[in-house]
């Protein structure tokens, strides 16, 4: 069983940069892939960014590419998720993700746990 818990959300302006930070319970997370997805008001959940259980392969959705990176530190028990040149389209609630096994996924019902989220706000 893993519990998520993400950290790092704001307000800030277009342009800005924000750092989320997800620390995971557990003795086995570095048996997960994890993900991050977001949900803006209205709008259903979406796929941002996944990492593989070893670090060594990630993928991103197209909008973020080259302004988001995802990391881990399996001595930690952390994921994070960078994001620079924020938009306000960025603006949802950000979730943290974990799939047990495999290298990560674009597809929700892939991930076994899911955090709490954490508000991303990007004013104009």
């Amino acid at each position: 069983q893993v519990q998520l818990v993400e950290s790092g959300g704001g307000l800030v302006q277009a342009g800005g940069s924000l750092r989320l930070s997800c620390t995971a319970s557990g003795r086995t997370f570095s048996s997960y892939a994890m993900g991050w997805f977001r949900q803006a008001p209205g709008k259903e959940r979406d796929f941002v960014a996944s990492i593989s259980w070893n670090g060594a392969r990630t993928d991103y959705e197209d909008s973020v590419k080259g302004r988001f990176t995802i990391s881990r530190d399996n001595a930690k028990n952390m994921v994070y998720l960078l994001m620079n040149s924020l938009k306000p389209e960025d603006t949802a609630v950000y979730y943290c993700a974990a799939a047990l096994g495999g290298y990560g996924s674009s597809w929700a019902p892939q991930y076994d746990h899911w955090g709490q989220g954490t508000q991303v706000t990007v004013s104009s």
